[in-house]
């Protein structure tokens, strides 16, 4: 069993986005291309945003920090610490409105475990 602290993960790369050019820092936290589930904690500052991407497969996005709107064509959804949202299965960007961490959860497609 692994237990990891999402609190001081979310402290940590927020530190490290303030400090890098990006303004963006990401780590696994469980899973990668041996496993079906993959968990990555991406923080993100003030105005960075991520550029419109295709979708991964099925996937969620929980706030664990801070304030971000999910944009897909022509809806957007905003989203706040404590908040999950479904990523639609479409192209679609993510801009941060305040520092914020988040815990994006993929499930991939066909991959084994």
């Amino acid at each position: 069993m692994q237990k990891l602290s999402l609190d001081a993960l979310t402290r940590e790369h927020l530190e490290r986005a303030a400090a890098g050019s990006s303004g963006r820092s990401a780590t696994t936290v469980h899973g990668g291309h041996e496993h079906t589930l993959r968990q990555t904690l991406l923080a993100l500052t003030a105005g960075t945003a991520l550029a419109d991407h295709d979708s991964p497969g099925e996937a969620t996005l929980l706030i664990l920090r801070g304030r971000v709107r999910l944009t897909s064509g022509d809806t957007d959804w905003e989203g706040r610490t404590g908040d999950l949202i479904v990523i639609p299965p479409a192209r679609h960007g993510l801009e941060a409105l305040e520092d914020a961490a988040v815990l994006l959860t993929v499930a991939g497609r066909g991959q084994a475990h």
